[in-house]
Formats: C-alpha cells, structure tokens, sequence
C-alpha cells in the first residue's frame, strides 16, 4: 500500500497529496481549467525543442498529448503563423487542440482574444514568457505561467516513449462534458484565425 500525504491549509482543509497531483490543487485560487499555450515562445524555452528543427511544432504537441493525458486539462497550443509545418490551420491530436494564427495576425493576439472571450478568465492559465503577453491577459483576469517552468515539467520520463500521432481516421471526436466546457468558456472562436 502506497503511503499517503496530506496538506493542510487554512487550518481547515486537509487534501490528500495524491488528490492535489491529480486535481491540479492550487493553495489560494482556483485551478485552472483551460491551458493556452504560447507555442513557439515555449518551444524557445526548451532545450530539448529547437525552433530550428523542422518539426518542432509535432515535437511538441506530442509532449503536449502527454501532458493533457496525466492532466486532465483542456490544453490549447497557439503557433504565430508561417512556421513552414507542415500542419494544417486547426487541428486536435490527442486532446491537445492546435491552432496556427491566421496571416496578418499573432499567437498573442488569439490568445488574447480568447481570453477576453471567456465567461470565466481566472480557469485559464496562460503559458508564455513573453512579458507584454503577459501583462495582457493578466489584466484580463488570467492566470500566467512562465514558459521555461512549464516547459521543465513537459520533460519526457526517462524510458518513456513519446505517444505517436494516431491515424486522423482514429481521431475520436471530445466527449460531451468536454465540447461543454469548451462552449462554456469561448463565446465562438470562428475569427481566431482570421
């Protein structure tokens, strides 16, 4: 039997170690529900992704898709445009939404408009060390997390092999309570990309 640890705050609340791992518990706020991450601001950030490696998106939404499947969270990656990938506008890979800026436009202006569209800001953890972004969507009501120390805990477990990207005819649509959360969060994100 494993042991158990508990945390104890505000001298009333006692949470067991292994629940604060897996629900995201954060001491004084709410966790965040919503995860959009700053893509190429992140991939700089890693020294095991090289923004000069052709696949560096693919590179990282796989350690994303892990990420996702041991978190739970909606996770959204933002690329800026004309990255040369190969990979389509809009896309889902294994829970992890993907979207490249429309031309003429930014990673950081989506991501703002995303926050701003949301009825509940303070769920959405905004992954980047870009400072101007940061101070934007802060003022905005999210929460900020800076890109290296997002990046540190991507690090792919030793002996573990990353997951490969299934087939897109195997894509499986979101669950029902996710499409939910998702609607509940963003009025419409039709002119993201635009």
């Amino acid at each position: 039997m494993a042991s158990q640890f508990f945390l104890l705050y505000n001298n009333s609340h006692k949470v067991s170690f292994d629940e604060q791992h897996r629900e995201g518990f954060q001491l004084g706020g709410q966790r965040p529900v919503a995860v959009l991450i700053d893509g190429h601001n992140l991939i700089g950030q890693m020294p095991s992704v090289s923004l000069d490696d052709p696949d560096d998106e693919e590179v990282l939404v796989r350690l994303l898709r892990t990420y996702r499947a041991r978190s739970g969270k909606a996770v959204t990656v933002i690329f800026d445009p004309g990255s040369g990938s190969a990979l389509t506008e809009r896309y889902q890979s294994g829970g992890v939404q993907v979207v490249f800026a429309a031309s003429g436009s930014t990673a950081d202006d989506v991501i703002v408009r995303r926050v701003q569209k949301s009825r509940n800001r303070q769920a959405i953890l905004v992954v980047t060390s870009d400072r101007a972004l940061a101070d934007r969507v802060r003022r905005l009501g999210a929460r900020v997390q800076d890109a290296r120390d997002f990046g540190a805990g991507l690090k792919q477990p030793a002996g573990e092999r990353l997951p490969e990207d299934p087939p897109a005819w195997k894509e499986r649509p979101l669950p029902p309570e996710e499409v939910k959360a998702w609607l509940a969060m963003f009025e419409s994100d039709d002119d993201d990309t635009d």
